[in-house]
């Protein structure tokens, strides 16, 4: 890990330690301080070491995947600790006989359930989807750009399928291509730029910016449907051609504008931008 931004959260109106990995974009928690807050127990690291076992005991691979980090202990002085990402996080959770897991038990029930219902029918993930973007206090017409957006990810992914691009590291590593070309930061440059760690990009852009990106991401599509790239490579120039065709888009509005179509505004100043003008 090259750059350390460790902090500490509320949970259940307690202090729990976490870290933030910025190479993997990934926050870790300190099981210790979880444990020790939902199950109110006098030593968390003992009812830790054998819920640990128990699990391996199951078969389980939860606590095999867990890290080891330093985190600043109650002495003042950074100490070894275990830690987990969410996922493994929530899924510990699930093993943990408290009162206090119970609600997370059953948030988690009912998002599998409705993941379940999605499969079933995608349009009631659309319908989530706006009513999630809307409860946190984005514009009608910023939610139907951003559900455009999703529409157009869809179709460019679905082509790279068919070109054989492997999903995860290859898809990234095409996505970071196009976003290179059209904005001149990539996927992780262009998030710090924002102030953003683990937050999605898109939903941190602006309309203009999501048009871009949408452009860029289609001429992608349809340079791959008209080209039908063979290999890794050739996909990988022909999201760089995409990325281009936006890029050059961009640089005509900043010339008329005189103003950078890369905004620094992530989705909160935009949203305390917005509720300011309803004052």
């Amino acid at each position: 890990m090259t750059k350390k931004d460790t902090s500490i959260v509320l949970f259940h109106e307690k202090q729990v330690r976490r870290h933030w990995d910025e190479n993997k974009e990934l926050w870790y928690f300190s099981i210790i301080d979880v444990i020790g807050i939902l199950t109110e127990s006098a030593n968390p690291r003992k009812y830790w070491s054998v819920l640990k076992t128990r699990l391996k005991k199951e078969g389980s691979e939860v606590a095999t995947n867990c890290s080891r980090l330093k985190l600043m202990a109650n002495d003042g002085k950074m100490r070894i600790t275990d830690v987990a990402e969410t996922e493994s996080l929530l899924r510990l959770i699930q093993s943990i006989p408290s009162p206090k897991a119970e609600p997370f038990k059953l948030w988690l029930a009912k998002v599998g359930y409705e993941r379940i219902e999605e499969t079933e029918d995608p349009e009631l993930a659309i319908d989530r989807a706006m009513q999630t973007y809307l409860k946190k206090g984005y514009s009608k017409e910023w939610i139907n750009q951003r559900l455009k957006t999703i529409e157009v990810r869809k179709e460019l992914t679905d082509e790279w399928q068919e070109r054989g691009v492997k999903e995860g590291l290859e898809f990234a590593i095409l996505t970071d291509e196009i976003t290179k070309a059209w904005s001149g930061k990539s996927v992780k440059s262009y998030k710090k730029f924002k102030s953003l760690k683990k937050q999605n990009l898109r939903d941190n852009m602006t309309n203009l910016e999501l048009v871009l990106n949408m452009l860029a991401e289609v001429s992608t599509t349809e340079i791959s449907k008209e080209k039908q790239p063979k290999t890794f490579l050739e996909s990988k120039k022909i999201a760089k051609k995409g990325g281009d065709t936006a890029k050059k888009a961009r640089k005509d509005i900043e010339q008329k504008t005189g103003k950078s179509a890369i905004s620094a505004k992530n989705a909160k100043s935009l949203q305390n931008k917005k509720i300011k003008k309803l004052q």
